[in-house]
């Protein structure tokens, strides 16, 4: 029986997605072959990879002077190819620092070049966002980086910094694909595929074609961007069974109505919990409301000690991976693109009779 997976990543992925990949496991295309078996270099995989990026492209309206590469490590392996490709070990580089993500970020990138933490919410227990008006950039850096959702904490900025001509970085592993973006407004995107595009195993790169080609002496040649962007993303052997699912992930999308009709969806199953949440007494919310991430959605209990039941009884009734991250504790029901309204509307229906017998 399937369940309702709240899991932060890797995520549940749409059913008709892993109900092809099944069909077709041991036969893909009628070659007698597992695609997970057939060159990277054959006219059939290449195929599906470039079909993967004219749909990733189509979908967020990607520029034509943008590159797209699907590479490997995760967005943690672009904490160190962005210093590497974009800065050199004299450049100051522009942080904000708005939670976990941020933080690794930031201790990564000063491996690299000069960090200045522009902005940190630390104070705040991040709980919110620096005010656009706070932010205090020199316009002089290498590039500006931001997250901006943070998967742990459930905050999400509410707008896009304006970094002027300096070139503006992101790390959109957790609302890719969530709902329409306007690529232009950022030099360059990443983003681990487990949440909203994939599988674990892939990170998309969206960097300007100006950007790349500067990579610093010394960069290993698999976080070079113009090394990967030469090869079409095969420098070396990608993980191709994740590339496939992707581009099945991503047809889903398209299927679905895009990215607009998605971001419609996200919108109301968010409405929807915080909500439920918002008119109890039992359960809250830590984050500021400006800033509530509609992907993922931390909430505590009015009494801790009940945790491990409220997951004991909802993982019984279907609703699993509920339990917080280890670094903050309590709820996080993480909405990407794939989990149903139903699913979120059996979430609030558990919490409500939960609270009826336990508040």
């Amino acid at each position: 029986m399937r369940v309702f997976n709240f899991a932060a990543g890797p995520a549940t992925l749409p059913l008709p997605v892993l109900e092809q990949a099944r069909d077709e496991l041991l036969d893909w295309r009628g070659c007698g072959m597992s695609v997970m078996e057939i060159s990277h270099r054959s006219k059939a995989f290449i195929a599906v990879a470039q079909e993967s990026e004219a749909l990733l492209r189509e979908l967020l309206a990607v520029p034509a002077h943008y590159k797209v590469l699907f590479m490997q490590g995760g967005a943690t392996a672009q904490f160190s190819a962005v210093p590497l490709n974009l800065a050199t070990p004299e450049s100051s580089v522009e942080y904000l620092n708005t939670g976990s993500w941020s933080k690794k970020a930031i201790a990564e990138a000063r491996r690299f070049c000069k960090v200045s933490v522009v902005a940190d919410q630390a104070a705040s227990g991040y709980n919110d966002v620096p005010p656009r008006d706070s932010l205090r950039l020199t316009g002089s850096a290498a590039y500006v980086h931001y997250t901006p959702n943070e998967t742990i904490g459930g905050v999400e900025f509410d707008y896009i910094p304006e970094s002027g001509s300096v070139p503006l970085v992101a790390d959109l592993s957790s609302t890719i694909l969530s709902r329409p973006l306007d690529v232009s407004r950022f030099a360059l995107i990443y983003a681990g595929a487990q949440k909203n595009i994939g599988p674990a195993g892939l990170c998309v790169v969206i960097v300007r074609e100006d950007l790349i080609g500067r990579a610093r002496a010394g960069t290993p040649v698999t976080l070079d961007y113009q090394a990967m962007a030469d090869e079409g993303s095969m420098l070396n052997t990608p993980p191709t069974f994740g590339w496939y699912l992707a581009g099945l992930v991503l047809r889903w999308i398209r299927a679905q109505g895009g990215v607009e009709a998605l971001g419609e969806r996200n919108r109301l199953k968010a409405q929807t919990l915080y909500r439920a949440i918002d008119e109890s007494r039992f359960y809250r919310n830590p984050v500021a409301k400006h800033c509530r991430s509609w992907m993922n959605v931390p909430f505590t209990l009015a009494r801790p000690e009940l945790d491990r039941q409220f997951l004991t009884e909802a993982n019984a009734a279907g609703l699993t991976n509920l339990e917080g991250h280890r670094s903050v504790g309590g709820m996080r029901a993480s909405l990407y693109n794939a989990m149903p309204l139903e699913g979120v509307q059996a979430l609030v229906a558990f919490m409500k009779e939960f609270e009826r017998r336990n508040g």
